[in-house]
């Protein structure tokens, strides 16, 4: 199978859209669906349905892909092998973050990193714990970091540092002034949690599970998908939030937000890079897995 019709092919099927393909490797959409015929009469088979505008890959084309994006990342870490040979590192790299990290670690890490091996290029994506740790099993991203471990064999856990996770009410909330609260007065709620799945929300529950304490009925006022959003609503007054105190670091100064002991709770948790524990990583991928290693905090 022609490397460059492969090439294409996973644009199709990322995009979803043969003309926003073309445009987004530099050829014309005849050009494009040219390709595409050429692989599905070496299938056998269609790759693709067309419903109009909308593209949807058929069995056959979901199969293909797997098989796809394994030979172009190959082929890519051969080539970067080879600069690697010559002396030179060089090539890209596509980094999975969860929220915290990703947002308040990994970019000032990029920037020393790339400060260092300038012709790598580097791609960082945000999600959640569990995405970025699926993503990393799937072959996606070869290293992550994120701040929840789950169990599946294929993934490689190191801690690269610890953070802690604090009661966050907005600046005149009746709990400002008091030197603690109990946790069964946090499960009354209102409160606000991170959507299942990241870090945050798997410390939160953890901790409750070990008070034997579960938030009551409509305590819950909202889940939301970012600490972003978290911070806007506590500050709005919406609730009250177990959150990282990197991302509230600036509103903590101004004293917009306030920090509330939780009596008998010490909440941490650890950040991770994670690896699979099988697959071969590109000598950029290598790379910037032992520059993390030179990173870790103990």
């Amino acid at each position: 199978m022609d490397i460059h019709a492969l090439e294409v092919f996973c644009r199709i099927m990322e995009l979803r859209s043969f003309s926003r393909a073309a445009e987004a490797v530099s050829l014309t959409q005849p050009t494009v669906s040219g390709h595409i015929k050429n692989l599905e009469e070496e299938a056998g088979t269609r790759l693709f349905d067309r419903l109009g505008k909308e593209v949807r890959p058929t069995k056959a084309g979901e199969i293909l892909y797997r098989y796809a994006t394994e030979i172009l990342r190959l082929r890519a870490a051969a080539l970067q092998a080879l600069d690697a040979h010559r002396g030179r590192l060089r090539g890209s790299l596509l980094i999975g973050g969860s929220n915290i990290p990703g947002e308040y670690i990994l970019p000032a890490l990029l920037a020393r990193f790339k400060a260092r091996y300038p012709e790598i290029g580097l791609t960082l994506r945000i999600g959640g714990s569990r995405e970025v740790a699926a993503a990393v099993a799937d072959g996606e991203y070869e290293v992550g970091m994120l701040g929840a471990r789950f169990k599946d064999p294929k993934l490689e856990y190191v801690r690269f540092a610890g953070d802690e996770v604090v009661l966050a009410v907005p600046a005149g909330h009746p709990w400002a002034s008091r030197r603690r609260v109990s946790l069964a007065d946090v499960a009354k709620g209102p409160l606000i949690l991170r959507e299942p799945g990241s870090g945050t929300r798997k410390a939160t529950e953890e901790a409750f599970a070990r008070a034997g304490v579960e938030p009551a009925r409509g305590a819950v006022v909202a889940e939301l998908g970012s600490n972003e959003a978290v911070r806007q609503a506590v500050r709005c007054g919406a609730g009250c939030s177990f959150i990282s105190r990197r991302a509230i670091e600036e509103e903590l100064k101004q004293g917009a937000l306030i920090t509330v002991p939780v009596e008998g709770l010490k909440l941490t948790r650890d950040f991770y890079m994670v690896t699979h524990r099988h697959r071969s990583r590109s000598p950029a991928g290598e790379a910037f897995r032992k520059f993390l290693l030179e990173q870790a905090r103990p």
